[in-house]
């Protein structure tokens, strides 16, 4: 599964998503996002100019996939985080659990995975910014939810614990895609290890 969204055969009105699903399926076969956007114009079956009417050139049309991985990222997170508060009341939970939706949505959607990280934000489209920045701002709130109940370690910085969170899951998730490390149960291990480290144990302190 590379994408995010089913695969379409393009009608007249479509021309947009058979774009996106046509980059996602050239990086499937090839690795690389060398395509042109007459080469994607052929491939739909349409005129070279028209894949223009929907991106001025080949970079908004990575930055609205990468846009679409953040979001459907943003969104596991959010279900992560849903599922736990029915279940559970401990922020470092969530955390935990939002970490395991993380290298879930890698494993799912590896293409997708990949060019959501394929340059920095400096220079890409506000639309791909913005999703970047919504999606990292859950992961934001748990940290600071469990900080405000009492659980993070004294003289630890939330926007350090929550870059480290993302930068520890980041790296299990590439070696999952890359085929270095198996998905499983060892994915929620490793995050309860990160969460005993940035987070004290036990209930949070009184008056907290």
């Amino acid at each position: 599964m590379g994408s995010v969204t089913s695969r379409r055969v393009y009608h007249h009105g479509d021309l947009r998503r058979a774009l996106l699903d046509g980059v996602l399926a050239l990086f499937a076969e090839r690795g690389r996002f060398d395509f042109t956007m007459r080469e994607l114009a052929r491939a739909a079956g349409v005129t070279h100019n028209a894949p223009y009417r929907h991106f001025k050139d080949r970079w908004a049309l990575l930055d609205a996939l990468a846009a679409e991985g953040f979001e459907e990222l943003r969104m596991r997170y959010l279900e992560a985080a849903a599922l736990h508060a029915r279940r559970a009341r401990d922020p470092r939970a969530r955390v935990v659990k939002m970490g395991v939706a993380y290298v879930g949505f890698a494993a799912d959607h590896p293409n997708h995975f990949r060019l959501m990280f394929l340059r920095p934000l400096e220079g890409a489209s506000p639309e791909l910014g913005e999703a970047a920045r919504a999606t990292f701002a859950v992961l934001r709130e748990a940290i600071s939810d469990a900080a405000a109940a009492g659980y993070l370690r004294s003289g630890v910085a939330e926007d350090d614990v929550a870059l480290t969170a993302w930068s520890l899951v980041h790296g299990i998730a590439s070696l999952v895609v890359g085929g270095q490390l198996r998905r499983g149960a060892l994915t929620a291990r490793i995050a309860e290890i990160f969460a005993g480290g940035a987070f004290v144990r036990g209930k949070a302190p009184a008056g907290r």
